[in-house]
């Protein structure tokens, strides 16, 4: 890739992943780590995505309406239909799918693995709750 280190990535789409009961600045300070490695900002965020099961999820929701994201929740079939880079069966056994935020980024951004520009950045809340976001960068309008 040759974007300069200035350069955003320009659109991008988030997958989101957490456990239950994640507070909103455990997920929030995920984002801005996984933004950060992505060369991107929270501007340049146009789509965010999760399984279905998050949908009643406080904290995902939150943050949202914090950024007003429009939240899309895919069932756990759909994401399991993606090809990721790190699919877990851990994830799957509690979830239904390999892949929650690999596989729900892709989706939000409508395009493939090869523009999944951060694979899944975990980070442990001081609280013990873990966040997983993924970035995917969204092709380009025709």
């Amino acid at each position: 890739m040759s974007a300069s280190v200035n350069s955003s990535p320009g659109p991008v789409a988030l997958g989101l992943g957490c456990d239950r009961g994640t507070p909103a600045e455990t997920i929030a300070r995920a984002i801005d780590e996984a933004l950060a490695q992505a060369g991107a900002s929270l501007a340049d965020v146009r789509a965010v995505a999760s399984i279905d099961l998050k949908a009643d999820e406080a904290g995902l929701l939150e943050l949202a309406a914090r950024h007003g994201w429009v939240l899309t929740f895919h069932p756990p079939a759909e994401l399991a239909a993606v090809e990721v880079p790190n699919p877990s069966e851990t994830v799957r056994r509690y979830t239904g799918t390999p892949s929650v935020s690999e596989a729900a980024a892709l989706l939000a951004a409508g395009t493939d693995l090869t523009q999944l520009v951060v694979e899944k950045h975990k980070l442990r809340g001081p609280d013990g709750r873990n966040a997983t976001v993924s970035v995917a960068r969204m092709p380009a309008p025709n």
